[in-house]
């Protein structure tokens, strides 16, 4: 659901710096069908064991996975052995400093639109539902409020009497333009998120951001003990 995570993405754009790195992956992906060390070490007039080693690391920072299969082609010694193959993981790398969920929003909007025109629903309706279902997909896979605000980029930090501060907003650019919308998706985002993982001792509490110019990328809400 939340795909990659900042940092993952930060890797992977590291790992894509090298340039024997880079020409490896976009062969690969360019295939469209696992690739073998013999063939990606060919294609680019490699060593079979410097390709071996690129498309390992490429393995490590999740940019490719790896499968074992028996090559068709090969005959004789050794030809029942597995050999190791590669696919693209990752097809496209998008990473921002502070971090960014603008797919995320991207993906949630589109689908509160699909909703409301098919169901014939209003788009404020739409919008707070798609939020919501996200947000409980996240806390299910996450398990906690914390791993759900640091996976998605909130910068969590504690505040005073045991509220949770978020000082980024993974939505920041969006929101300048289009803050009601923007500030309505992410509360039902962050609401849906504590039910997914079963939080009842927390609630969203809506803060008023800073203004366009000032400087500040705080979220429009925080997360707060729940009264009795």
């Amino acid at each position: 659901m939340a795909g990659p995570t900042w940092r993952q993405r930060l890797g992977a754009l590291a790992a894509l710096g090298e340039d024997r790195r880079r020409a490896l992956y976009l062969y690969v992906r360019g295939a469209g069908r696992p690739v073998g060390r013999d063939e990606a070490a060919d294609a680019l007039g490699l060593s079979r064991a410097a390709a071996a080693a690129h498309l390992d690391r490429l393995v490590d920072d999740g940019v490719l996975s790896a499968t074992f299969a028996k090559p068709s082609e090969r005959r004789g010694p050794g030809s029942g052995r597995p050999s190791k193959f590669y696919v693209a993981t990752l097809t496209e790398i998008v990473a921002a400093v502070p971090e960014r969920s603008y797919e995320l929003a991207g993906d949630l909007l589109a689908a509160a639109a699909e909703r409301s025109m098919a169901a014939g629903t209003p788009m404020a309706q739409a919008l707070a539902a798609v939020g919501r279902e996200a947000g409980e997909a996240l806390g299910a896979e996450h398990g906690s409020i914390g791993a759900v605000l640091d996976a998605t980029g909130y910068d969590p930090v504690p505040g005073a009497a045991g509220s949770i501060e978020l000082g980024n907003c993974p939505f920041h650019r969006l929101s300048r333009g289009h803050r009601d919308v923007v500030c309505s998706l992410n509360g039902a985002l962050l609401s849906g998120a504590l039910d997914g993982c079963g939080d009842a001792d927390h609630s969203v509490e809506a803060v008023e951001p800073a203004e366009p110019g000032a400087g500040g990328h705080a979220c429009c809400a925080r997360i707060v003990p729940r009264t009795p």
